[in-house]
């Protein structure tokens, strides 16, 4: 494993409240939810809105099982695997909007409150996401804004790619296009017109074009590559997200 980069208090602070803004604003969107509305498709082909919302109540449960470990030492009961993220998914995607909302909002504090109480020096604490990476405690910030970032998207209800905050965009191009390098997709430069940001991924291929969120929204299935300008025929990008390269181990 490769030495885990430590973040200061200040690092901490401005996480935390990026990802509890992009809370703010999915339980704004949220509001008045109907239990037609939470049955319908989502943007995610096959799930409904109340796949999504229970995918992310139960992502944050993920998430704080990773903190409460990394700040104890002891995991805190047993892992939901892969096979009980399923069935969980597919028992609470039926239930109505008032249930889906207000598990999600108690799971989003449970949260909140456990990275409060994480000591400053247990944030650099190696621990494994269920797909067998490994990364430091704090970068499950990341990966919680990331989760409420797009599937405010898939949800539908308003919120689309372009109200995406340009510091979250600017990170995960940062991020996406670093993995996407390391994977050889056969992209010569992808080019953030509003960002004043590039990014060089190979010596020869096509070069991609648009504002920071479109760009986003491609690389990540969220928006077609038409909106997108390239002097040539672009790639379909890989399932994402990949694991963050260069990782930790």
């Amino acid at each position: 494993m490769t030495d885990t980069p430590e973040l200061d208090r200040a690092d901490i602070a401005q996480l935390l409240d990026d990802v509890r803004n992009s809370a703010h604003r999915l339980r704004a969107g949220l509001d008045g939810l109907t239990d037609p509305q939470a049955r319908e498709p989502s943007a995610l082909p096959g799930w409904s809105r109340g796949h999504v919302l229970t995918h992310l109540a139960r992502s944050a449960d993920a998430y704080r099982w990773l903190l409460t470990l990394a700040r104890t030492g002891t995991e805190p009961g047993p892992r939901a695997d892969a096979a009980a993220l399923d069935r969980a998914l597919r028992e609470g995607a039926g239930r109505d909007a008032a249930y889906l909302v207000t598990d999600l909002h108690r799971s989003l504090d449970r949260l909140f409150d456990t990275a409060a109480a994480m000591p400053g020096d247990r944030w650099a604490t190696p621990v494994t996401a269920l797909a067998g990476w490994r990364h430091p405690a704090w970068y499950t910030l990341h990966r919680a804004h990331r989760e409420l970032e797009t599937h405010h998207v898939d949800l539908n209800l308003g919120h689309t790619a372009a109200d995406w905050p340009a510091g979250y965009v600017t990170r995960t191009l940062d991020e996406t296009i670093a993995a996407l390098t390391a994977r050889s997709f056969p992209v010569a430069r992808i080019e953030a017109t509003d960002l004043g940001r590039s990014w060089t991924l190979a010596d020869a291929g096509p070069t991609a074009a648009g504002p920071g969120h479109a760009l986003l929204a491609w690389l990540t299935g969220r928006g077609p590559d038409a909106v997108v300008r390239s002097d040539r025929p672009l790639p379909a990008p890989p399932p994402w997200p990949q694991p963050p390269v260069p990782g930790w181990g």
